[in-house]
């Protein structure tokens, strides 16, 4: 359900920042904002202990941690985060969206990580607290959002396997323009047939730093080979397609019909992705969530009953797919174009963050 007013800040202590950054070098920040490369003068925080429990939530100046070497996330990698964005609609406001499937998200995440859970309200309320205290980095323009990373890792001093006894959640926020500098262009997909993101029973279907660090010598080799992104098959079998380094995937064919990975445990549970579910059925689409066998995506686009592939994620929205190539084939995506559907669903999913259309789904949340 949509919320129209904004989250409570009460829980927040505000600690200002001594030196911001001027009203000069902020507008030149936001006047060609990159991704993930400027933050805001402020991160919220919250501290957790065995004993304490979540506790000390504030708001305080963007800065360097301060890391025992001994701290466990260095040594056992014990670490989550989500990826969201704040959208300055047309009126002045800042909404947010689905935040709270992202928070759910974080808990399952910390379940598997055994980290401590964060309340729905405490993830909803620091997302507030540090939009309304660095509102000015909201940015207005074009495809322009504000980047949001909550992350927690586990921060207790302590060369030890066992889960944390500390652990610390922050959010940090980014000004940002397009994923891709020069508009919506088809990327090119090398498939991975030697290497896997994760397996049966491991943490795929959390979003923590390792399944990332996993893609990224493939995703290197990618590039050595002219291509823009890896697509991981499953480890099981080596023969599904799974997901992207950090997006989902979807087959739309000939007929109308839309086919996407099916959940199994190794595929992260994208926002982004069942958001679009929900909008290709509202289409009239049929939509099969289901194992895609590799052989069948490409005997599709060999006789072209696979017409258009895009890829989604928060970062990048929606993607368009121009290009598969693995090991013995090079394949070109129906005429190596973004598809109709590829841009009618890109097109409404956006409309619908920046307030263009109506809401109907109850998907937008108000943080200022």
């Amino acid at each position: 359900m949509s919320t129209t007013t904004p989250t409570s800040l009460s829980s927040f202590e505000i600690r200002p920042t001594a030196t911001p950054t001027s009203d000069e070098d902020r507008a030149a920040a936001l006047a060609a904002p990159r991704f993930g490369t400027v933050f805001t003068d402020h991160m919220a925080r919250i501290s957790w202990s065995e004993d304490q429990g979540w506790h000390d939530r504030r708001v305080e100046a963007y800065g360097p941690l301060l890391l025992d070497p001994a701290t466990a996330v260095l040594h056992y990698a014990q670490e989550i985060f989500e990826g969201m964005k704040a959208y300055r609609h047309a009126d002045g406001s800042v909404w947010t969206f689905r935040p709270w499937a992202n928070a759910e998200r974080f808990a399952r995440s910390a379940r598997r990580l055994a980290l401590p859970e964060l309340s729905e309200e405490d993830f909803l309320g620091s997302l507030a607290a540090l939009v309304a205290t660095d509102a000015a980095w909201v940015p207005s323009g074009e495809e322009t959002s504000l980047y949001l990373r909550p992350f927690m890792y586990a921060s207790e001093a302590f060369l030890g396997v066992r889960p944390s006894r500390a652990a610390e959640y922050l959010v940090i926020a980014s000004p940002v323009g397009p994923y891709f500098a020069s508009g919506v262009q088809p990327v090119s997909i090398w498939v991975a047939e030697d290497y896997h993101r994760a397996g049966a029973g491991g943490t795929g279907a959390a979003k923590c730093g390792g399944n990332y660090a996993a893609s990224l010598l493939p995703q290197q080799e990618a590039y050595a080979l002219g291509y823009d992104q890896v697509c991981f098959l499953d480890a099981s079998t080596n023969t599904l397609v799974e997901e992207l380094g950090g997006m989902n995937v979807f087959l739309v064919h000939a007929d109308g019909s839309v086919s996407t990975p099916e959940l199994s445990g190794s595929i992260l549970e994208g926002v982004t992705r069942s958001s679009i579910l929900q909008l290709l059925r509202d289409a009239g689409h049929q939509v099969h969530e289901r194992p895609v066998p590799l052989t069948e995506l490409r005997a599709g686009l060999e006789d072209g009953s696979v017409a258009e592939v895009f890829a989604c994620g928060t970062a990048a929205v929606v993607t368009p797919i121009g290009r598969l190539g693995g090991q013995g084939f090079d394949l070109t995506v129906g005429d190596g174009s973004a598809g109709p559907v590829t841009s009618s669903v890109r097109s409404e999913l956006m409309d619908i963050q920046y307030g263009r259309v109506a809401d109907r789904h109850g998907w937008l949340h108000r943080l200022l």
